[in-house]
């Protein structure tokens, strides 16, 4: 008999796992974040407790102890196997131990066990790890606590088993969690958002440089933590040098001096004010079955699909006249809207947004490999450099392999990545847009794609930077040992970090400078900052720990592309710097073991899984009917079991076709649970009564759109020219009968030249909130009219304003 005190599981198990407290310091652009986690035993029998969770892809984990009663016990890092070993001999012996391992699929994950808790006892686990924050489009910089972990989807054939994830729906996860921080920095902190309740930030001095920041009461684990803290100034760059660790040997990576570097390139204003007329541009979008939840944590939101739909029509339209580009959809299997990539036109232009417009999230699992292999097949096209666009919720589990092909691809394109919704995988977000040269970002809660997205394109349509160079310029007897890969991107005004070993003494000078060089457009240019040698006090070991993790990261990508050959012992280095650093890695994990007063904990030991939230459960909140792609990422990956005419059948990832094509629904009176094995699980004993509806549906349609917004019909109605046309559709989104927009015309101005004029006023007029939307195609209209050398603009303007009631000047408008 299960004792049922404390929080249960779905499965009626208690949970050990009780609360979960979070404290963050950002010290300008890096977090060190400490998490502690409260278990306690309220059954009569010994436990194991397994948490699978997630972290920050580039976090790197340098902290791990336990606290029984009074007694501490401070884990050391090993590697993986031997670690393992030593665990599992421990809990045999009855000792308490503890172990800490990152996914050999995905470094966003890591697994937790606590060993043989005897009835009644309580531990405490402290985790620690260090972070960069990522810069975004507003400058911002993003922290984020991951605390969405959904199950990532395992393709056939690929490399490893699928990562063991036990979820349950955000309002039924057993513990609770706190979160506070402190920001700190040598610039005034302007501001901090949140997408979910903060407590008033605190400012805790006048110059405003120090701040405080809380958890609201009430959190309801159905979302990421984010921050985003916004500094005055934040383009400066910034060098800190931490002194070596004084147990450490010298001229070893911990002994040494490390400094890390935060540049920022300014590019000419010529170059950014004018955009690439050339390019191939591909994007590829996930169509599987967990894009049709909801954008945010609401139900009636806008799907991901719907926003990854509107995005697509904004980048179609955006694009420059004489490039190429194609679209590509996958899920389970993939597709193209074209055999190979077309020039853009309007004929091809429409040709996409009509197949776009139909796309829903209908095509099964989330197997990314297959369409970047075909995309990589396909030959580049001369003079047209290629820029790959991809969307997906990254519920993947080959997040190496998919790294690993972006990558060994990286010479022949740049390649932008976006992680849509609660849970993406960062490790696979930010791993491709590394790999690919090119840059990530995260589109969660509330927030609209299309801004990051535009940012992105804008990033693409600059001018590629290559002959790329870093030279120290160093006192005598100081010498410099790069620790982070060579700089192969960069782009206007984002940051670009660089660590660096710094051996031996000067005797007198006391400040080194770095130059980068670079040649953009043809013409060379440069980046310089110059920075003391003298330690910076009080950053711990935060700086060699960033550094460490940067280059393991490199060691491990290394080690994975020389598989099966003559390497030179590349995991051993990993294994060697992991230990030395005292920081995670693929190769190791942390153990501690409590030996304690000698007492073997007595008794059969009964394993628990600690759940983590799933977000898109959460949306369909076991509302039935519903469609099953609502509940799970494909029904492929499903392992249902349900009563039907008094038998258990089953539906599993050898499904016949026609179930493959359908709409699936279910009807459940009682409960449900999700397996640790990844799969999700409805079995018959927990289930009251299911009845299984399959409505066949070989060609199955796309759930109705609602309205588009004004300005998307807008934008919806450009031509590929830049140009808008004179129609009713116009006046509509004008507000505005056909006849009260004609007529005001100019006669000598054709009706074309008149349209897309009143298109530029209302944009500048109404839609200056959204002006990073729309700025590209609104600059491809002014070229248009530039080149009609069209008669009496002055005159069209004045006109349009008086019908639109504007104020907008000529030369606001580009004209």
């Amino acid at each position: 008999m299960v004792n049922c005190c404390g929080l249960l599981t779905a499965k009626k198990e208690p949970v050990p796992l009780k609360s979960i407290e979070v404290e963050v310091e950002v010290r300008d652009h890096v977090a060190t974040v400490v998490s502690t986690l409260h278990y306690e035993n309220k059954e009569d029998k010994p436990l194991e407790a397994v948490f699978v969770f997630p972290l920050p892809a580039d976090a790197a984990v340098c902290h791990f102890s336990a606290k029984i009663g009074q007694t501490q016990v401070v884990a050391e890092v090993q590697e993986k196997q031997k670690a393992r070993e030593e665990y599992d001999d421990a809990l045999s012996s009855g000792q308490q131990a503890f172990l800490l391992e990152e996914s050999e699929q995905s470094p966003d994950i890591f697994s937790l066990s606590v060993g043989s808790l005897p009835p009644g006892e309580s531990a405490s686990i402290r985790l620690e790890y260090v972070t960069e924050l990522a810069v975004q489009a507003d400058d911002g910089l993003r922290f984020c606590l991951p605390a969405v972990l959904n199950p990532r989807y395992q393709p056939q054939g690929s490399e490893g088993g699928s990562v063991q994830v036990t979820s349950v729906p955000a309002s039924l996860v057993p513990y609770s969690l706190s979160f506070s921080g402190r920001v700190s920095s040598p610039r005034p902190i302007s501001k901090v958002e949140a997408n979910c309740s903060l407590d008033p930030l605190q400012y805790l001095n006048t110059e405003q440089t120090q701040a405080t920041v809380k958890l609201a009461a009430g959190y309801k684990f159905d979302r990421d933590v984010e921050l985003l803290i916004y500094y005055k100034d934040a383009h400066q760059p910034t060098a800190v040098v931490e002194a070596g660790q004084a147990s450490a040997k010298p001229g070893t990576l911990m002994g040494d001096p490390v400094v890390m570097l935060s540049l920022y390139p300014e590019f000419p204003q010529a170059v950014m004010s004018s955009v690439a007329s050339c390019g191939e541009f591909l994007f590829l979008l996930d169509r599987s079955g967990s894009m049709d939840c909801p954008m945010g944590n609401r139900e009636q939101g806008q799907t991901r699909i719907g926003s990854a739909r509107d995005t697509l029509l904004l980048l179609l339209k955006s694009l420059p006249m004489g490039c190429y580009f194609n679209i590509y959809s996958f899920g389970s299997s993939y597709d193209h809207i074209f055999p190979k990539s077309v020039e853009y036109s309007q004929k091809s232009m429409d040709e996409a947004l009509k197949i776009v417009e139909k796309m829903d999230a209908n095509m099964g699992g989330t197997e990314i490999l297959q369409p970047l292999k075909h995309i990589y097949s396909q030959p580049c096209i001369p003079s047209q450099p290629r820029q790959l666009f991809v969307f997906t919720d990254g519920e993947v589990g080959n997040t190496k392999e998919v790294v690993d092909l972006v990558k060994k691809n990286a010479g022949s394109h740049r390649c932008f990545s976006f992680g849509i919704g609660e849970g993406a995988s960062s490790a696979l977000i930010s791993g491709v847009a590394k790999a690919g040269g090119g840059h990530a970002q995260f589109i969660t809660g509330a927030d609209r794609m299309q801004p990051k997205v535009m940012q992105s394109l804008r990033f693409a349509l600059q001018p590629a930077v290559v002959d790329i160079s870093v030279t120290w310029d160093l006192p005598k007897g100081v010498s410099v040992t790069p620790v982070s890969p060579s700089i192969t991107t960069l782009f206007h005004g984002q940051r670009s970090l660089l660590y660096a070993q710094l051996t031996g003494e000067s005797s007198g000078a006391t400040e080194g400078c770095v130059t980068v060089k670079y040649s953009l457009a043809g013409h060379p240019s440069q980046n310089q900052i110059h920075f003391s040698l003298k330690p910076t006090e009080d950053t711990g070991l935060t700086v060699h720990r960033l550094g460490a993790r940067t280059l393991i990261r490199s060691l491990e990508m290394e080690e994975r592309e020389n598989r099966g050959q003559q390497n030179g012992g590349v995991k051993e280095k990993v294994v060697e710097l992991s230990v030395q650093s005292g920081v995670s890695s693929a190769f190791t994990a942390f153990i501690a073991v409590n030996k304690g007063n000698g007492e073997a904990v007595q008794g059969p030991l009964l394993r628990r899984n600690v759940p983590t939230p799933m977000m898109f459960m959460q949306a369909c909140a076991m509302s039935m009917p519903m469609p099953m792609s609502r509940v799970c990422a494909a029904p492929r990956m499903m392992m249902m079991q349900y009563k039907r005419s008094g038998s258990v059948d089953e539906c599993s990832d050898d499904m016949p076709d026609e179930f493959e094509d359908g709409t699936y629904s279910l009807e459940v009176d009682g409960n449900y649970s999700l397996e640790a094995d990844g799969n999700y699980s409805l079995e018959a004993d927990d289930i009251a009564d299911c009845n299984y509806m399959y409505e066949k549906s070989r060609d199955p349609q796309p759930s109705p759109m609602p309205p588009r917004e004004p300005l998307l019909q807008l934008i919806s109605l450009q031509k590929a020219s830049g140009s808008w046309v004179l129609e009713p559709a116009l006046a509509t989104v004008l507000g505005k009968t056909s006849e009260e927009v004609e007529k005001p015309k100019p006669a000598s101005v054709n009706q074309e030249v008149w349209a897309t004029i009143l298109a530029l006023i209302w944009l500048h007029g109404f839609k200056m909130e959204a002006q990073e939307e729309w700025e590209l195609l609104a600059l491809k209209a002014v070229s248009w009219l530039h080149t009609q050398k069209a008669p009496c603009v002055t005159e069209c303007v004045e006109a349009g304003n008086a019908l639109l009631g504007c104020k907008v000047q000529k030369d606001a408008l580009g004209l």
